[in-house]
C-alpha cells in the first residue's frame, strides 16, 4: 500500500518552504507554525541572534519534548499493563482470557 505525498507551501521566519510529505496538508501547517513559534521564541529573548543557531536550539527543545512525552506513554503503559494484571486476577478463571493476547 503506498500513501500519496502532498505537497505544502509553508513559512518559516518568513521563508517559503515547499513540503513533500505523507501527512496531511493541515498537519504539515501545523507542524511547520510550531517549528516557526518555537524559533521565534528563542529569538525574542535576544540571546540568540542567528536563525541558525535558534532552529537549533528549537529543535532540540522540541525533541527534548518528544522524549519527555515518550517517557510519559512508556510510564502510562506500564501502569495500565500493571492494573490489567491485577483486574485480570481479580476475575474468575474463565473471564481471565490467558489464552488471548493482551
Amino acid at each position: 500500500m503506498s500513501t500519496r505525498k502532498t505537497s505544502v507551501k509553508v513559512e518559516i521566519l518568513g521563508e517559503s518552504y515547499s513540503i513533500r510529505s505523507d501527512a496531511t496538508p493541515e498537519h504539515t501547517k501545523a507542524v511547520a507554525a510550531y517549528l516557526d513559534q518555537a524559533i521565534r521564541q528563542i529569538l525574542s529573548t535576544g540571546s540568540v541572534i542567528e536563525a541558525n543557531r535558534a532552529a537549533i536550539l528549537a529543535a532540540l527543545q522540541i525533541t527534548s519534548e518528544l522524549f519527555q512525552e515518550r517517557e510519559a506513554n512508556q510510564s502510562m503503559t506500564a501502569a495500565m499493563q500493571g492494573l490489567s494484571a491485577e483486574v485480570r486476577r481479580m476475575l474468575p478463571p474463565a473471564k481471565r482470557g490467558e489464552g488471548s493476547v493482551a
